[in-house]
């Protein structure tokens, strides 16, 4: 495929280099490009997008996967639109949502995806990470006011990763990955967190849709529940924010003071919905209209 123009595109956290680009007819694509050791990695995810593609998710469509000289690449279709986590907030209620109750339906709709049956075990598998963060909080310099009530609601509650079925995850599903295109269609973005584990962990993002725009986490839960959420999943979310919770702290001293300062906030924000991890089912939940 040759381009006519191409622009950089300098957002996200993605190592990728990513680029706006033109071909000869003023079609627009989203060009990625990657190291060349990301070889195997990138052209896994590029077929994993193809299969979730194919279940009719609105999403960048992949289009093509190969290598150049700076590496390897794919290209997928442009979405002309609008980030969600910019515009919903200034959404109506309803409309708040209702793009929620989308979210969370197209999660199921990925979710139908199983995991391969040589993935390893779930709980023990979770387990040794929870232990990997608990280890490293420990390590850091930076604690969180009670981030005690994180570590005791882990180990109280690790039994419930017993016998948890696992699928294909998108990796990041939060609104900061979502685009409205102009036609108000909600799109999902950046697979390239993609994995596999517990459908429920995949909600484990859900603290920054209910930092931003509380109804559109609501939202989000209860289109995937088709709005009977049960107790047991409250439960495992909070095990599953807790441990990752305990490792946001370690992870922003890289990035800076303000990183940092964020993570604090959140973990503050967070022991406050669930009443110092007393109540799994955080004070933002609104069962719905």
């Amino acid at each position: 495929m040759n381009f006519a123009t191409k622009e950089p595109i300098n957002k996200g956290w993605s190592s990728d280099k990513k680029y706006c680009v033109t071909d000869e007819n003023g079609t627009r694509y989203l060009l990625r490009v990657s190291d060349i050791a990301q070889h195997d990695t990138k052209q896994s995810e590029f077929n994993m997008m193809k299969q979730v593609a194919f279940l009719g998710i609105p999403m960048c469509q992949p289009v093509e996967f190969g290598t150049c000289e700076d590496g390897v690449y794919s290209i997928q279709s442009w979405i002309d639109g609008e980030d969600a986590e910019q515009v919903v907030s200034s959404y109506s209620d309803t409309e708040q949502y209702v793009y929620g109750l989308e979210a969370g339906r197209i999660l199921r709709k990925i979710h139908s995806i199983p995991a391969p049956a040589t993935q390893e075990d779930w709980e023990i598998r979770f387990n040794r990470k929870m232990d990997y963060k608990i280890q490293k909080y420990g390590e850091c310099p930076i604690k969180y006011e009670n981030g005690q009530a994180f570590i005791d609601y882990i180990n109280e509650n690790r039994h419930l990763l017993k016998g948890r079925p696992q699928v294909y995850q998108h990796g990041d599903y939060h609104i900061g990955n979502m685009m409205i295109d102009r036609n108000g269609q909600l799109h999902i973005i950046d697979f390239n967190r993609n994995d596999y584990g517990d459908p429920w962990e995949e909600f484990n993002r859900i603290v920054w849709c209910a930092q931003k725009v509380p109804l559109f986490a609501s939202g989000m839960v209860n289109g995937y529940f088709d709005n009977d959420v049960p107790m047991a999943f409250w439960r495992l979310l909070a095990l599953y924010i807790s441990s990752n919770t305990l490792s946001s702290v370690y992870w922003a001293i890289p990035f800076g003071q303000d990183e940092v300062n964020t993570m604090l906030n959140q973990a503050k924000e967070i022991l406050s919905w669930c009443d110092n991890m007393n109540n799994p089912v955080p004070t933002w939940y609104f069962k719905g209209y």
